[in-house]
């Protein structure tokens, strides 16, 4: 799917349509996390504190492994 984004304001909006918000489990109330690389976003409805508290730690994790795997192979060998 390929989105554009619209003028909300003084800022701009990306619109989610219905469909893939009941596919996610959110509605307008949402609060969503945004996690960004520099180059690409990624969305995540929060469900709950605990929810967003792992989802945290996997986005370290994932940075962590990304910057320092081979160091982490060398150590574990």
């Amino acid at each position: 799917m390929i989105k554009k984004l619209v003028r909300h304001g003084n800022s701009r909006a990306l619109i989610i349509d219905k469909p893939i918000l009941e596919l996610l489990g959110a509605d307008e109330d949402c609060e969503f996390t945004i996690v960004t690389d520099g180059r690409s976003l990624t969305i995540t409805p929060v469900k709950s504190e605990e929810a967003a508290r792992r989802l945290a730690f996997e986005y370290a994790a994932e940075d962590a492994l990304k910057r320092y795997g081979s160091t982490f192979e060398r150590l574990s060998k």
